[in-house]
């Protein structure tokens, strides 16, 4: 797929199937995406959500969704969408719906089902070549019970149990390589600050069938510790910094959609948020920002040396 419909802004959808009031927390960049990739996939879909972040969302009896919602546990929302999606064949083979009644299977989970304890679930539904879509709205933390630190974590970010001077000692898991290693249909890392290359994703992940995977960066003011009004010019420096790439997998190809050649020093992320406020005082740790920025140099120039 080459073309899409949406060429500027102001062809993005303004609907908002997702409504408003809901208990979410202020400026969460998950619930950023989460309402413009609605607005794109339209009113013929049910979620399955794992449980997380997003499971504030519908609280019986009120529901924002327009349509079906499924709550599962955290590592069974692939087998949740393999249930759904097999009843609904069902309903169109016996001819009980008419195929534009049929609804896309949507999995949204947060990183800590989608990168580490649903996994292996992810695996098989991908191997069993179901026909669902995936979103991950990654907040690099268990945002929902305070912020420990996921295999998503951001190496020395401080979280509820990394507290320690260097912070979290591990590396974020490369969950977009871990999807194309498995050869899904399609894979794509998105934010919601860059709606329209979103919306481009998310257009071209409809129309295709079998598994297909959406990465969303969500930057979150009460796991990251910034102001709720900052959400959006963070979310806007992890890809001005090349720390978040927008990239998608589509016919056996890596392409970034957005390259920043003149990128931001990393440290003007990471010194808006709290997490990594241990790197700058008492006194800045050079050698752990100069590691941090090396990481990040040496995946741009891999990338820049293949094009």
């Amino acid at each position: 797929m080459t073309e899409t419909h949406f060429q500027r802004m102001k062809d993005l959808p303004s609907t908002r199937l997702l409504g408003t009031g809901t208990p979410m927390c202020a400026g969460c960049g998950g619930l950023m995406s989460l309402h413009q990739i609605y607005d794109v996939l339209g009113e013929k879909t049910v979620f399955i959500n794992a449980a997380g972040c997003m499971t504030l969302l519908s609280v019986y009896p009120f529901t924002p969704f327009r349509g079906s919602w499924l709550y599962t546990a955290m590592a069974s929302a692939p087998a949740g969408a393999q249930g759904v999606r097999d009843a609904l064949d069902i309903l169109l083979q016996q001819q009980r719906i008419l195929p534009d009644e049929d609804l896309q299977a949507v999995v949204l989970t947060g990183d800590g089902a989608a990168y580490g304890m649903g996994l292996s679930a992810t695996s098989g539904a991908i191997d069993r070549n179901l026909d669902f879509l995936y979103i991950c709205y990654d907040n690099e933390g268990y945002g929902n019970t305070g912020q420990q630190y996921s295999q998503a974590t951001p190496h020395a970010a401080r979280t509820a149990t990394s507290k320690g001077p260097r912070g979290y000692p591990g590396f974020k898991k490369d969950l977009f390589d871990i999807w194309v290693a498995n050869r899904p249909a399609y894979v794509a890392t998105v934010i919601g600050t860059d709606p329209l290359d979103l919306a481009r994703k998310i257009e071209k992940a409809k129309s295709i069938k079998g598994p297909r995977l959406i990465i969303s960066l969500a930057p979150c003011p009460t796991g990251w510790n910034f102001d709720p009004r900052e959400s959006a010019e963070i979310g806007k420096l992890a890809v001005k910094t090349g720390v978040w790439p927008l990239k998608e997998y589509v016919d056996g190809k890596v392409v970034h959609t957005r390259i920043p050649r003149l990128r931001q020093p990393v440290e003007d992320y990471l010194q808006k948020q709290g997490r990594f406020a241990h790197l700058f005082t008492p006194e800045r740790n050079e050698k752990l920002l100069d590691e941090i920025q090396q990481r990040t140099d040496r995946y741009w120039e891999a990338v820049i040396n293949s094009l």
